[in-house]
């Protein structure tokens, strides 16, 4: 398989990318459909070597003609294949006529569906709908893809898992869940919004051989985020480089009984390679922060007018973990934010804002989605349903940087193109990532002075230190298990 490429597309830019090839190019569409089904092939052999029994199940469609290219060159491969079409075959045109006509020329044999038919499988192909789905499926079809979820065998979903709206992750009744999906052309962006990460599996890539420079005549809306800008950001430091020389943080949180969630945020700083890290925290939380952590500066706060001298020395702020919604918490809150230093804000400063919204260019919120739907004043599933929506939404309304948590991360800065993350794992969803989170990206801006590329490159590298502490199990990681992997998440230069 040919290696994901950062930009990420809507279902008509990927069709957009289509009639390029086939109008300006000169590619004619059934070779496209063709590589399509070769890249299939590739992908079946490589991910499930052993199996020699597949079911392919196709639809009324181009992606159906897609199946029956796989099925034809799987036949010819010696695999034992059994094509089901979910239409009347006789009713195809274009493309998929054609594709269909080839396999019954090559010796295959077509069954309508029915009771069984998937039971020998050892792969199930799903071909049946591509990205131009935008309905809701009827019962028997949600009766269908439910029972080819339910089979117990790996799933290859080709361009899309059906079901699934390529643009915003929406399921129209049922969707394939698949163990991998091949997307061709260009990735879509439903992949990773709303529902999406729970159906495509592993994404994998063919671009059916376009011409180098092809995909850049349609701009893409979107952009993975990818180690290589990392290391661009966080290059091998100097030799003679010292602590000054790396960046000042200040994380302000911790309220009574909460020491938990802003030493943390402490912590991922100092991991994240920050040259001095203070704490200002409630006075009764010293004692326990700096004993489980002595290379963290901790100083008890009674009121805002402690934290003057304190934000005057940091180049980066970060408030919010553990801080409460008390006049305590407010007072704080408001000194902060009138310094005009770079701000990371989280947790209950963001409720805090919700309150009394207000505009700044220099900072970054970290929202998960109960918190965005506060600072919107809607609801957290009208939130989950428009993920990229609601982080414009957001930036528009408050300015700087907005990263919306959850799976595939969003990070999105005024009109810019947004961001997506695509690593991390559900062990994630545990107490504290989120400090850890805003740790890690305050670390980064204090060493770059880039909120926006502090953010991204946080993200990501936040992601990334979760799939490693995750090898030995998702369920039941715990935060602090990301620490011992987050240096060599912001040493990209030295890991390669």
């Amino acid at each position: 398989m040919k290696p994901l490429p950062l930009a990420v597309h809507t279902a008509a830019q990927v069709r957009a990318l289509d009639r390029h090839a086939i109008d300006d190019l000169h590619i004619p569409s059934y070779t496209l459909m063709t590589q399509a089904g070769e890249a299939a092939a590739v992908a079946l052999r490589s991910c499930w070597p052993s199996k020699q029994r597949i079911a392919v199940i196709c639809g009324p469609g181009n992606n159906g003609g897609d199946g029956y290219v796989l099925a034809r060159l799987a036949q010819a491969m010696r695999i034992d294949v059994t094509v089901v079409s979910l239409s009347d075959p006789t009713r195809l045109g274009g493309d998929a006529k054609r594709a269909h006509d080839d396999f019954v020329a090559a010796g295959g044999a077509v069954q309508a569906w029915s009771d069984g038919c998937l039971d020998k499988a050892e792969v199930i192909v799903d071909a049946i709908f591509g990205t131009g789905l935008s309905r809701d499926l009827d019962a028997v079809m949600i009766e269908r893809i439910n029972t080819i979820n339910e089979c117990g065998v790996p799933i290859l979903s080709l361009d899309i898992p059906s079901g699934l709206d390529a643009d915003t992750g929406k399921v129209w009744g049922a969707a394939i869940v698949a163990e991998r999906t091949l997307s061709f052309i260009g990735l879509k962006l439903g992949f990773y919004l709303g529902e999406g990460p729970n159906h495509t599996g592993i994404v994998l890539f063919d671009d059916l051989d376009l011409p180098a420079g092809a995909s850049e005549f349609v701009p893409p809306s979107a952009l993975r985020i990818d180690e290589d800008f990392v290391a661009q950001l966080l290059p091998r430091r100097r030799r003679t480089s010292h602590k000054g020389e790396q960046g000042s943080v200040l994380v302000i949180g911790g309220g009574l009984g909460m020491a938990g969630a802003a030493r943390m945020a402490g912590e991922a700083a100092l991991r994240a390679g920050a040259g001095l890290v203070t704490v200002a925290t409630c006075p009764e939380n010293v004692a326990s922060i700096t004993a489980s952590r002595p290379e963290l500066m901790c100083r008890g706060v009674e009121s805002a007018s402690d934290l003057t001298a304190m934000i005057e020395r940091a180049d980066v702020l970060a408030i919010g973990p553990g801080l409460g919604q008390s006049d305590w918490s407010r007072a704080l809150l408001d000194v902060a934010l009138a310094s005009d230093k770079p701000t990371i804000i989280d947790a209950d400063a963001l409720n805090l804002l919700a309150h009394a919204p207000c505009s700044n260019s220099k900072w970054i919120l970290t929202p998960h989605p109960g918190e965005a739907g506060r600072l919107l004043g809607i609801s957290t599933a009208e939130v989950q349903s428009n993920r990229l929506q609601s982080a414009r939404e957001i930036a528009k309304k408050f300015g700087g940087t907005v990263v919306l948590k959850g799976a595939g991360t969003l990070v999105v800065t005024g009109d810019s193109l947004p961001y997506i993350c695509d690593q991390g794992n559900p062990g994630m969803a545990s107490p504290g990532m989120g400090d850890v989170l805003t740790g890690v990206i305050t670390g980064i801006a204090a060493q770059t002075a880039d909120l926006p590329g502090a953010a991204r490159a946080g993200v990501l590298v936040h992601a990334m230190a979760g799939d490693m502490a995750a090898r030995r199990g998702e369920r039941g990681l715990l935060a602090t298990d990301l620490f011992g992997y987050l240096p060599t998440c912001v040493n990209p230069a030295q890991r390669f």
